[in-house]
């Protein structure tokens, strides 16, 4: 693939001690780095937005080396990190704009690269809004890229909206992910909730990762492995964390033990493995959605037990990564993995790497996308 520039625009400076969401935007930018490209983020804060993300995200580039790569946009034309003039400057020399769920609505800058490029990573809200006439996250870009792998087919529930879909494995930079022996528990790292409501569309109410994870309180009644979830869980919801902990679930605040890339990182690779419950959303429309999350799982070497949302098509499962639709298939899975760790944890770091490195699922992207040499 030849080398190229991007700009990936990607809200971080206003999710400050989110070390998941961090290594998220982290795996782009250092994926297309070794493969050559000149990467630049950019984040904005608008004027009520709190600031104290921006010098977070200053060390976190430093951390990677990216600290001459990097901007949050602020009112009246200020920023942080580069500058807007040099912002400009980028976009209007690189190959493509990378949106993540359109983050970026400036009109003047979103008018200067040669190829505006939606990344869709939540699959099924945007595009259920968009049909509801509430919101239109995909106008003004050239094209449209989702990790939910069944978006635009048959069978899938999530509406095309008439547009033409792309999909796309989230990639994970595997040098930054070696395998790691060791690890007790099940983990993950969640939000019980997050930051929008169930969209109800068609008749069906399309909900969140509490109305799942419901269904599988019991889990650790029926295994004797263990299970330690970081959930972020409102105040609000503390019938839900005691139903949780009455259960024999070990809750973890994510601001502390995930808070930062490092510490996201160490908790994952000192995990024994990964239970993960997915959005309601997700799974009723069987979108094919896969967590970048749980990529970051298999990388480490550790197997992932996912419920089923249609990835089931697209990714081998049976060994590393094992699906589940209800309680009694997700004991079986657990029990799998409990009882030949070894086996699965062999199985997980090859999956990552025939499917989820960076060095794969990037080249294939941008040859989907043409976008490279669009400068002639």
């Amino acid at each position: 693939m030849k080398a190229g520039s991007i700009v990936i625009a990607v809200a971080l400076a206003q999710r400050p001690r989110a070390g998941g969401h961090t290594w998220f935007a982290l795996q782009y930018l250092l994926g297309f780095r070794a493969l050559g490209w000149q990467v630049t983020l950019v984040d904005r804060l608008d004027a009520e937005m709190p600031r104290d993300g921006v010098e977070e995200l200053a060390e976190v580039m430093e951390r990677f080396d990216l600290a001459d790569d990097w901007s949050v946009l602020l009112p009246d034309g200020e920023s942080a990190g580069l500058p807007r003039s040099e912002v400009e400057r980028r976009l209007a020399s690189s190959d493509l704009l990378l949106n993540v769920m359109g983050y970026l609505d400036d009109e003047e800058l979103l008018a200067l690269p040669p190829l505006r490029v939606f990344l869709d990573v939540d699959p099924g809200f945007g595009q259920m809004w968009r049909q509801l006439g509430l919101v239109d996250l995909f106008a003004g870009h050239d094209r449209l890229v989702s990790v939910g792998l069944n978006v635009g087919s048959a069978g899938c529930g999530v509406p095309d909206c008439g547009l033409d879909w792309i999909p796309s494995l989230p990639p994970v930079a595997l040098e930054h992910w070696p395998a790691a022996a060791g690890g007790t528990a099940f983990t993950s790292v969640a939000t019980w909730r997050g930051p929008y409501g169930p969209v109800e569309y068609e008749g069906q109410t399309h909900g969140l990762r509490v109305h799942e994870f419901r269904r599988f309180l019991p889990l650790p009644e029926r295994t004797p492995a263990e299970f330690e979830l970081a959930l972020a869980i409102d105040p609000a919801d503390a019938a839900d964390r005691e139903r949780l902990e009455r259960a024999g679930w070990t809750l973890r605040d994510p601001r502390t033990v995930a808070g930062d890339p490092d510490a996201y990182h160490r908790f994952i690779q000192g995990s024994a493995a990964e239970l993960a419950v997915a959005k309601g959303m997700y799974v009723k429309t069987q979108s094919g959605w896969f967590s970048d999350r749980s990529a970051c799982y298999l990388a480490s070497g550790k197997p992932v037990v996912a419920q089923e949302t249609g990835f089931g098509d697209h990714l081998p499962t049976g060994e590393g990564l094992l699906s589940f639709s209800d309680l009694e298939e997700a004991v079986g899975a657990v029990e799998e993995v409990r009882l030949v760790p070894a086996r699965h944890a062999r199985a997980a770091r090859e999956i990552a790497e025939e499917h989820f490195g960076a060095g794969r699922v990037l080249p294939r992207l941008i040859e989907e996308l043409g976008a490279v040499g669009v400068h002639g």
